[in-house]
């Protein structure tokens, strides 16, 4: 077949499609099912995967997106669908909603075959799982217990090792970090899993690392809408609203959450400040929780007081294209981006960053050409290319351009393109089905297995056994979460009552 010699072509990191923009013809009318932690515009993992499923049906994909609602409500069956248009079937699972988060939830148990029976009343003919987390754990674990899976392509997008390294303190952190690439690794590494699309090389060692084998990794970047994110975005007037003495406008684009490098950002403001530097910091971003949103906001401390910093919120389209197309430099400081999207948004509307050197930032800005990498811990140094940037408004203006340049290279189409080839190669290179088993055989390690009734009972026993084990690694992760919370909600308390407890102490002195 034609379709065999393209994929042969085409296998492969650093091979590319011979017809980069051709859709394999294979996957028309074929059925998708892609399921994901979060949909819509929360962050950067769920704008991708909005952005795959549009392409996916524009070219006549059949998918079905399954994902979790933020609900505290409890239903038996956890299924609420919320839209059966054949073109769009979108069902939303119920869940428990992160308390520093509560975009994200965390899934209640729900059965595979319960999924398919919501979405194409049968098994799909494909599996997609973005950054595969509590719903995609469930759909992996439970097609380990099927004879012949439904072949699956996964994008690791959401390095929850990362999280924990941050969130937990020693030594919890390292058993954290051990849990999750442990349960990564087991359930990657099984054959009904064929792609696992990485943002970086930063996420290639980690999985590595996880025992994912070489020939199921592909590098997959992320592409950026040129049109939308522009420079001609930028306008006077909302830059003489915001900075209307000239100062030079720092942008940072984030949700706002402990892990995303803000007490570092608080301390770059601070002292830029303290050197006297004009500048204006605009922080877009939100979190549900008010708690953590007060939490970071305080960190600013006077800065705040005196109009410096400015938090807008969560931004979408053209308000958020707006948002960082005023900006004169792009700060970027969190360390736990497997890609970071925003970073490559920003350099599409012609807008220098300086980051931290770790992570996916690492391999999208180049350094001292579209803006600055700084070793993560290094906030003197990250200050001296602020103020370098900042005092030079030639070497801003070059590095713009060099950052538009770049950001025009990574097309969403061309991205998504590759998806669609690994996609039809899984479809084509399925293995054949194992012939049903002959009932009347008599099995020689048991004459218990005599009996055909009795045979799947224990079939149905060791499958059931099987399946509460991994379900038990899955509620161990859980349980991890709940642990994460309660120590970021003491964390939090403990913070909020320091002041007062010093001046108690100095008080009885």
């Amino acid at each position: 077949m034609a379709l065999s010699h393209n994929m042969e072509v085409s296998r492969g990191e650093n091979n590319s499609n011979p017809h980069p923009l051709e859709f394999p013809s294979i996957l028309k009318g074929k059925k998708l099912l892609l399921a994901t932690e979060s949909f819509g515009p929360v962050n950067g993992v769920s704008r991708t995967t909005l952005d795959l499923v549009t392409y996916l049906r524009s070219k006549g994909v059949d998918v079905a997106v399954v994902a979790p609602e933020i609900s505290t409500g409890f239903d038996a069956t956890h299924v609420v669908t919320t839209n059966t248009d054949p073109n769009h079937i979108e069902v939303r699972l119920q869940g428990y909603p992160l308390p520093y988060n509560p975009e994200l939830s965390v899934v209640y148990p729900v059965r595979l075959s319960q999924l398919y029976a919501k979405t194409f009343q049968g098994p799909p003919d494909l599996i997609y799982l973005a950054s595969p987390a509590s719903l995609g754990f469930q759909v992996l674990l439970q097609l380990r217990q099927q004879q012949n899976p439904v072949p699956v392509l996964l994008n690791f997008q959401t390095d929850l090792s990362g999280y924990c390294e941050i969130l937990f303190p020693r030594p919890l952190d390292h058993w954290a970090v051990w849990v999750f690439r442990s349960v990564q690794g087991y359930l990657f590494c099984h054959p009904s899993v064929r792609t696992v699309f990485y943002p970086s090389l930063f996420v290639r060692k980690y999985l590595e690392k996880a025992g994912v084998q070489d020939g199921k990794m592909m590098n997959l970047r992320r592409g950026v809408n040129c049109e939308m994110f522009n420079p001609a975005k930028r306008t006077e007037s909302m830059r003489k609203q915001l900075a209307p003495n000239g100062e030079l406008i720092l942008t940072c684009v984030s949700r706002l959450a402990p892990e995303k490098g803000f007490e570092f950002l608080s301390e770059v403001a601070k002292k830029l400040d303290e050197r006297g530097f004009a500048f204006k910091l605009l922080v877009v971003g939100g979190n549900k929780n008010p708690e953590v949103v007060k939490e970071i906001k305080d960190m600013f401390g006077h800065l705040n007081d005196e109009g410096k910093v400015t938090f807008t919120g969560m931004l979408k389209g053209e308000e958020l294209a707006r948002a960082y197309a005023i900006g004169d430099l792009f700060l970027h400081c969190s360390i736990t981006e497997t890609f970071g999207l925003v970073v490559l948004e920003s350099m599409a509307s012609g807008v220098p960053v300086v980051a931290r050197d770790e992570g996916g930032p690492s391999e999208i800005v180049a350094d001292g050409k579209s803006g600055y990498l700084v070793a993560p811990q290094d906030s003197e140094t990250f200050v001296e290319k602020v103020l370098k940037l900042g005092n030079d408004a030639q070497l801003r203006e070059e590095m713009a351009m060099e950052s538009r340049k770049m950001a025009e290279d990574a097309t969403w189409e061309k991205i998504n393109n590759r998806v669609a080839w690994k996609l039809a190669e899984a479809l084509e290179h399925q293995p054949c089905q194992q012939p049903a088993q002959n009932n009347n055989a008599i099995p020689s390690y048991s004459w218990l297995l005599l009996s055909p009734e009795l045979r799947g009972w224990l079939i149905s026993l060791i499958v059931n056994m099987r399946l509460v084990g991994g379900l038990g690694i899955i509620v161990g992760v859980w349980g991890g979460l709940v642990i994460t919370w309660l120590l970021v909600q003491s964390s939090l308390f403990v913070r909020a009552r320091a002041p007062w407890a010093i001046a108690f102490v100095r008080a009885m002195m």
